[in-house]
């Protein structure tokens, strides 16, 4: 475990060195009139782009090459990030970019009308190259606008404790090679630790949407259970195949429904061994705990959720830039110099996308060739299932999903409940418009 600690603190290391390395000697652009002006950033905590030390180094880069162009950077939380940006929104004064994801930019901010229209980079020639279809799908909005360029992108799992599985007997139930395991292996599994003594092996969080995409999938998979429909115009949790997964985790011995706690809190819990495995999980994730609990003494596995179809549907995550439409041109075209520099350029796109310590959103295996840890956590993206968080109205639909699990947990019908999800989280999204 130590040699594994010692290996991701090398890669984070690594990645913070490399995203405050200058690019070398550079001139600024000709072509872009030395007119000084002043932009602001507002960037959610993916991976390092919420660290201030790795992102002054990315603004060192960008300003050897723009010296006229002053970015300012306010760092976001998950927790009070939308709040923060609805209220700037109300009030006029809404940032220039913003970085994050798709199911925000578009779903959200796209369709209430506040975000410019991307299009003119992503037909840029070349700038678009490699990306993969499903990351250009996301980004555009069904009015045909684009809202987001996207830099990177992931692809969310769990994560089990190798040694407590191994004292337990329970990884014969698992496919080490592959990091699969069937609906069956996973309910053996949680049987053979809780009779090892483990009285909790996994919890259900519900006290708010943080991690939610962990649920989310770890039911959806159990029996191949859809979330929405796949033109993503309406929720369609109401299925069979997703009472019969929720049945089933309440009815098991080890795995708890936890209203109290979100996934931030089944992490701590996971990486303090106080659970079998997490269901809020990616390669970020264990860069970061590891390397703020360096008394970590246990191995962390990761893997897909079980399945019994054999084909597991990974959660997708996507983050990249949108420009609010703020209406001054020259704030927006020094914004976009800036997404076209962190995207297009081969040296700044690799730092940008190890900053964020996830995958480039676009067919490139150089970044991290031969970086162990990210190959490892790389299988994950074969997995990648629909990215279906762009359907409308997401912002109800995750608030009815933490609502519905806690329901369930009381000992609701599951039936009824996912019928009331779908209905709650419906309302208002027919038209497209959030």
């Amino acid at each position: 475990m130590k040699k594994r600690i010692a290996a991701l603190v090398l890669a984070v290391g690594l990645s913070l060195g490399l995203a405050a390395c200058g690019g070398g000697e550079k001139t600024v652009d000709e072509t872009v009139e030395k007119k000084e002006v002043e932009i602001s950033l507002w960037t959610y905590p993916v991976g390092n782009w919420g660290n201030p030390s790795t992102v002054a180094g990315l603004l060192t880069d960008f300003n050897q090459k723009y010296p006229d162009i002053h970015v300012s950077v306010d760092y976001l939380t998950y927790e009070e990030g939308d709040a923060k940006i609805n209220e700037a929104i109300e009030n006029g004064a809404a940032p220039d970019l913003v970085f994050e994801g798709p199911e925000r930019l578009v779903a959200d901010w796209g369709s209430r009308g506040v975000m410019a229209d991307l299009t003119d980079i992503w037909e840029t020639e070349g700038a678009a190259d490699g990306i993969y279809e499903n990351v250009r799908a996301a980004c555009r909005h069904s009015s045909g606008a684009y809202y987001e360029f996207p830099l990177c992108m992931t692809a969310h799992c769990m994560a089990i404790n190798y040694d407590m599985f191994e004292e337990a007997g329970a990884l014969q139930y698992l496919d080490e090679e592959n990091r699969t395991w069937t609906t069956e292996g996973f309910v053996k599994a949680v049987e053979a630790l809780t009779a090892h003594g483990q009285k909790e092996v996994g919890i259900v969080y519900c006290g708010g949407q943080g991690g939610d995409q962990g649920t989310r999938a770890l039911v959806t998979n159990l029996y191949g259970g859809a979330f929405t429909d796949p033109e993503h115009t309406e929720y369609t949790v109401n299925n069979p195949q997703n009472v019969k997964a929720l049945e089933l985790l309440r009815d098991m011995d080890g795995i708890a429904f936890a209203p109290e706690l979100v996934g931030g809190d089944e992490i701590e819990r996971f990486v303090n061994g106080e659970l079998a495995m997490a269901f809020c999980w990616n390669a970020s994730m264990e860069l970061t705990q590891t390397l703020n609990n360096p008394n970590l003494n246990f191995e962390i596995m990761p893997m897909n959720f079980p399945t019994d179809s054999g084909e597991p549907k990974l959660q997708g995550g996507i983050w990249g830039f949108g420009i609010f439409d703020n209406g001054d041109e020259a704030k927006r075209e020094a914004a976009e110099t800036f997404i076209r520099f962190m995207t297009s350029d081969d040296t700044e796109y690799s730092r940008a996308v190890i900053a964020a310590a996830q995958f480039p959103a676009r067919e490139d295996d150089s970044i991290y060739a031969n970086d162990e840890f990210m190959n490892e956590y790389s299988m994950f993206m074969h997995y990648m299932g629909d990215y279906y968080q762009v359907t409308p109205n997401w912002a109800n639909a995750r608030t009815a999903w933490w609502n519905m699990l806690q329901d369930v947990g009381n000992g609701g019908d599951v039936g009824a409940a996912l019928a009331g999800f779908d209905t709650e989280a419906n309302q208002g999204a027919g038209g497209g418009e959030k």
